[in-house]
């Protein structure tokens, strides 16, 4: 019996980190990369750090190959994979540090994080889902410098660290239910306008249902609940109201819609 016990404790556990939920993940470390937390308000700007990463390969990819919607055309894109590798490669070759800004630091891990889930996906094309990719996010198979990191690392160990909870509609998994793909890289000349229009384009897309009495709600707002804060304090409706152009009562019940993990591939 306590054998069995042990066997449905360790799938349970690795079930739940093959998924992008990743909450037992959460308190992955940073695997030594830098992390700064946003202040009261972001602001985008070039002039405080010490870097400034050109991110102009992937913006051409990203015009080139993903629509309006966020839909990718991984057939299309599998004749571009050279230059998307080479991007990859300089993004490995141009570390982070601690003397770069918060917002080079999260423009250079969303444009990674995306960019090497398109990798990912091309390198396992043609699939139907990236959960049928084994250890997606947990396989540390993305190169900065002389370490090789997980997608989990950089969205729960990075990013998520970043006390910035607009970056869970900016980060894209590859699948129908997940915020879309902007077709341009993120900058830190416009990253909070970016983040702000990533926001609001996804509270108020058909992922959602908002009502004012009960409204369904993406799973990413179940999978990353106490993210989303209003006034330093956990209050999911709160933060939603602040994009949603419907008002949601605060005593509002809500549920979560069941997750789509289809290719988000364009027909």
């Amino acid at each position: 019996m306590k054998s069995l016990i042990k066997f449905a404790f360790l799938t349970f556990i690795a079930f739940n980190l093959s998924s992008c939920n990743l909450t037992a993940a959460a308190g992955i470390g940073s695997q030594g990369q830098p992390t700064k937390e946003v202040g009261d308000k972001l602001t985008s700007t070039t002039a405080n750090s010490a870097i400034n990463v050109d991110h102009s390969a992937w913006d051409k990819l990203l015009k080139k190959h993903v629509n309006a919607e966020g839909f990718v055309n991984y057939k299309g894109f599998k004749s571009d994979q050279d230059q998307l590798e080479a991007y990859l490669v300089n993004l490995s070759k141009t570390e982070p540090n601690k003397e770069w800004s918060v917002q080079e630091l999260l423009a250079y891990y969303i444009n990674l994080y995306n960019a090497a889930t398109v990798e990912l996906i091309l390198k396992n094309y043609p699939t139907k889902s990236i959960k049928d990719i084994k250890g997606a996010w947990t396989k540390g198979f993305v190169k900065i410098g002389d370490k090789n990191v997980s997608l989990g690392t950089i969205e729960n160990g990075v990013l998520r660290k970043m006390n910035e909870p607009r970056i869970h509609f900016a980060i894209n998994c590859a699948s129908f239910s997940c915020p879309k793909l902007m077709n341009e890289a993120y900058t830190a000349s416009e990253i909070n306008e970016q983040l702000e229009r990533a926001t609001k384009e996804f509270i108020n897309s058909d992922l959602n249902e908002i009502t004012a009495d009960n409204p369904k709600f993406s799973k990413i707002f179940d999978f990353y609940t106490s993210d989303f804060k209003v006034n330093g304090k956990k209050d999911l409706i709160a933060y939603i109201n602040q994009y949603s152009t419907t008002k949601i009562n605060t005593n509002a019940s809500y549920t979560f819609i069941e997750y789509d993990w289809n290719l988000n591939e364009q027909k």
